[in-house]
């Protein structure tokens, strides 16, 4: 993104989040207060109404898309420990666009963790347009340690 729009790239390194929207579908909140299942869905899009090329529109949902996947690994595990008591890292991010897509439309994140264990944390995501097509997939594997 900074190279191809120096103004996107300035907007989202200082004023993140501000610059993508996300409307969780579960109550996070809820979801803290107790040991849940390793899944969840998120609205997200740009705030504002871009002109950008497809390749720096990926770029835009590659960035969007580092959020979410690992808070969705440790869900089953905060009855043992808090979420503010956790340091979480990326460790592998993989991504693959099957269809085109505008990132100042509403897309749909179907994120999900079938494996965590060992201070390591396997995440998935699949992301939809509003007419429920598959538009890009993302895996994550994340260190997920408690703060000494």
């Amino acid at each position: 993104i900074q190279e191809h729009n120096p103004k996107l790239y300035e907007r989202l390194t200082i004023i993140h989040p501000n610059a993508i929207e996300f409307r969780p579908v579960e109550s996070f909140r809820s979801m803290l207060a107790q040991s849940a299942q390793p899944y969840r869905h998120v609205w997200m899009r740009a705030r504002d109404q871009l002109s950008l090329d497809l390749p720096v529109q990926h770029q835009l949902l590659a960035y969007a898309s580092d959020y979410n996947l690992l808070s969705t690994a440790v869900l089953p595990h905060l009855k043992t420990t808090s979420y503010e008591n956790l340091f979480m890292a990326s460790l592998d991010h993989a991504m693959w666009f099957h269809r085109d897509f505008r990132m100042d439309e509403w897309l749909l994140y179907a994120l999900d963790s079938p494996s965590a264990s060992g201070s390591r944390g396997f995440t998935r995501g699949n992301i939809f347009n509003q007419a429920g097509k598959l538009v890009a997939s993302v895996v994550q594997e994340g260190l997920i340690r408690e703060f000494r």
